[in-house]
């Protein structure tokens, strides 16, 4: 037998042996293992073993240490074992899968032990996450700095997964950016969760991908269908399985050998050579051709991968059985089915595993485990050891506080702030990348994209400017860009943000990616942005304009629960500063906090996670509001960070707090100063982050409940300099639940005012006046809290 023989049956053993595996996995959590409730563990058995070949392809041959890899979310049980025989999963973790600790239900780059390029579970995003970071990583070369070879940015989806939008706005946007190096593998089994799909889908998928320029590939036979068509009668039987329905294909293939050849013979007739090409074989055998897919054909898939000679992107239609190789492939049913316990004792028998042996890596395999072992060891996948790369952190200078001898507003203290570190070059400006989904000139960031210019991976010309035509946008697009402009889709701004935020991980070059976008229009990206943060990627999202302080542009711009995101958002730090100093220390804290992988150890200060890291969300807003001449101490500045300060300190006989956050500052400043007319003694506590407050909170909370009673979070030594009988008024242009929580601290009676419906078109006095948030609603919220007793003072008008 010839070494490249040998080779090959060695791959068609393991490819048998993953599926054992993948089976087996989901078998034990469901029926072996003991359970604590009633829950069904779930996993996919069909959907893995429809994907039993590519994996064997792509893990035991094609991989590349640079490529990354998007698995298809049920695909996960093998992907694990494919993790397992190449000793990067544990045995220990398989026995565990879905359970505390153990193998994870889709794969996670955060939850799982063995080497998960993107987390799944989504479905849609990873193939989106495959563009983006193709993307990324051509911006990394052009600007020199990879160290090591491109990788192909692969996604393997299912069919149906494709009927995600998500995927089409990342097709259009790989299209315009001169998407290379992406590879998509659909496994075309034509069943979804709940159903067949329909027909012709692949002629549907043909014409969209070519559209966009993707060289399409469809593997549809496999060769021992090839060498039937080549027989006498084989054009007959080929027109008749491309004439096919899918409900049909899937029934036949579950019903087997002798129902396919009823219906073939039903359907074809009496026409001698193909008549006798199917009564040649037996129900076995014609079983066997007719569900010999391109898909599960391992010489076809080496071959047609191995003719791909360019780096443009890349769509291969896999035709495959959902569950081949199982007892119910092809059955309608089987997504979230599974085998039972007889039907997987045949399985056993037919793998040749003994009992007590399941989970032994080359137990029923033909051959020496030495060869198997050989083989696997040299697999280029694993070649270079460890794929997930680090960088070294930038250095982060102190940033220039902005001059501010006007009304500023905080957008446009941020467009200042990156506008002067685009001055000149520096270590962190220079790795600085931003982003916006067609609103970087209203969201702050056209001074820094009039200095750095839009990237591009080869020049574009500026015909305005060329022509001497006046504009106040100098986008120069090249290579040197350091700018991406999206079309209008935050689906994909976030997708992108989260990409370029793994750029250390993936490909060994540290990115700061800065996106913006307007605060409402988070909630259309929010799938994306929960995904990003998922996979601890680390980014800055600057969303302006915010609230219903962006006035004339009415309810449909005017967000509402983007601070519960802030608040409920893992992995993200949320801020809403109201003054640009405080938006300077902020932004200066978040360069750094981004680049930080420690432990998860709290400050004994504030009892906040830090050193972990993160991503950070500043709401931003477009209103102006007199800047505070002030310098910030380091004090001051931590508290800031922390996520708030008196701006007025509470005297000792304080019975009332006005507690605000974001640009309602003026407002709440006013009425204080109103209400000190008659409570002296009144407190102002600027709230910058009511996300970090309440975290920290929690954690101390937490901490005491550990046997740490001392524990006590910044919130807490702030609102204990207050008497537990006072009462805090609270304040946002947002939902009002975002600060009401204050109550629960110290015990303080809390009477919150926000926005809790839509808003319209009108001035901000209009709208704050009707939603209830000016300075005058304050003032009357505050003689509620105080029992009911009026004010002694004038309405503000």
């Amino acid at each position: 037998m010839s070494d490249h023989h040998a080779q090959s049956t060695i791959l068609e053993n393991l490819e048998k042996k993953a599926l054992w595996l993948s089976t087996w996995t989901i078998h034990h959590a469901n029926s072996i293992r003991p359970k604590s409730d009633s829950l069904k563990v779930g996993g996919h058995q069909a959907s893995s073993a429809s994907l039993s070949t590519l994996m064997a392809v792509l893990y035991g041959a094609v991989l590349q240490p640079e490529d990354r890899v998007a698995v298809k979310p049920h695909a996960s049980p093998i992907f694990h074992a494919w993790q397992y025989l190449l000793g990067r999963q544990t045995r220990e973790n398989l026995e565990n899968f879905r359970g505390f600790g153990g193998a994870q239900s889709y794969p996670s780059r955060t939850k799982d032990a063995d080497d998960v390029d993107f987390s799944t579970g989504s479905v849609g995003l990873g193939g989106a996450m495959a563009v983006f970071s193709a993307m990324v990583q051509d911006y990394v070369a052009a600007k020199g700095w990879g160290k090591r070879a491109s990788g192909r940015m692969i996604s393997i989806l299912g069919d149906a997964e494709l009927d995600e939008g998500n995927l089409y706005e990342a097709l259009l946007e790989g299209k315009k950016h001169d998407l290379r190096n992406c590879w998509w593998f659909i496994d075309y089994n034509r069943q979804s969760l709940d159903a067949v799909t329909k027909d012709a889908q692949n002629a549907f998928f043909r014409d969209v991908f070519s559209s966009m320029g993707w060289e399409v590939v469809e593997l549809k036979y496999g060769s021992l269908l090839e060498a039937a068509f080549a027989e006498p009668g084989g054009k007959q039987l080929r027109d008749w399985i491309d004439g096919c329905s899918n409900q049909i294909y899937a029934a036949l293939t579950f019903s087997g050998g002798a129902a396919w050849r009823e219906q073939l013979l039903n359907d074809l007739g009496d026409q001698g050579d193909v008549s006798h090409l199917i009564e040649s074989r037996t129900d076995d055998e014609l079983a066997r051709l007719m569900t010999n897919l391109g898909g599960h054909d391992q010489r076809s898939l080496m071959q047609t991968i191995a003719s791909i000679d360019h780096d443009r992107p890349v769509c291969f239609i896999l035709y495959t059985v959902k569950g081949y190789g199982l007892p119910f492939a092809g059955h309608k049913d089987n997504h979230s089915g599974q085998i039972n316990s007889a039907q997987l004792g045949i399985l056993r028998d037919a793998h040749q595993i003994r009992t007590g042996h399941e989970w032994d890596l080359f137990e029923g395999l033909p051959r020496p485990a030495s060869e198997y072992d050989a083989f696997l060891n040299q697999v280029p996948f694993i070649a270079q050891g460890c794929r997930r790369y680090t960088a070294a952190r930038i250095n982060v200078p102190e940033l220039t506080p902005v001059s501010a001898k006007a009304a500023l507003s905080t957008q446009e203290g941020f467009g200042k702030l990156l506008d002067d570190l685009a001055r000149g070059s520096s270590p962190l400006s220079d790795r600085i990348l931003t982003m916006a989904p067609d609103v970087a000139t209203s969201t702050g960031l056209a001074g820094w994209v009039n200095r750095k210019g839009v990237f591009a991976k080869t020049p574009i010309a500026d015909e305005f400017r060329d022509r001497g035509i006046a504009s106040m946008q100098k986008w120069a697009a090249s290579p040197e860009g350091a700018h991406i402009e999206l079309g209008i889709a935050e689906m994909n701004l976030f997708t992108l943000l989260g990409a370029a935020g793994l750029s250390h991980a993936l490909f060994g070059e540290r990115l700061i990616p800065i996106g913006t976008l307007y605060d409402p229009f988070i909630e259309r990206g929010k799938d994306a942005l929960n995904y990003a943060c998922y996979q601890d990627a680390r980014f800055i999202v600057a969303a302006t304009p915010s609230g219903i302080t962006l006035a004339p542009e009415g309810g449909a711009h005017q967000s509402i629960g983007t601070p519960l995101i802030g608040i409920s958002q893992d992995g993200l730090a949320s801020f809403e500063p109201a003054f640009v100093d405080e938006l300077s220390c902020i932004l200066e804290w978040s360069f750094d906090y981004l680049q930080r992988d420690g432990e998860e150890a709290p400050e004994p200060g504030d009892w906040l996670r830090d050193e972990t890291g993160g991503s950070v969300y500043l709401r931003l807003s477009t209103h102006k509001l007199e800047q505070p001449t002030r310098t910030l101490g380091d004090g001051l500045r931590r508290d800031i960070v922390n996520g708030g300060y008196w701006l007025r300190k509470p005297g000792p006989g304080c019975t009332l707090v006005i507690a605000y956050t974001g640009v309602v500052a003026a407002e709440a400043i006013a009425a204080a100063g109103r209400i000190g007319q008659d409570q002296r003694d009144i407190g102002v506590l600027a709230i910058t982050s009511a996300d970090r407050l309440n975290a920290g909170w929690h954690a101390a909370d937490r901490a005491r409940a550990l046997g740490h009673p001392n524990a006590q979070s910044h919130v807490e030594t702030l609102l204990s300099e207050v008497s537990r009988d006072a009462a805090i008024v609270t304040v946002t242009d947002g939902h009002p639940l975002a600060l009401s929580w204050l109550g629960s601290v110290l015990g303080q009676r809390v009477r919150p005012l926000g926005v809790e419906h839509f808003g319209q078109t009108g001035s901000i006095a209009d709208l704050y006046r009707a939603h209830r948030i000016d300075a005058d609603a304050i003032m009357r919220a505050a003689e509620l809290s105080l029992n009911g007793r009026p004010l002694r003072l004038a309405r503000i008008s």
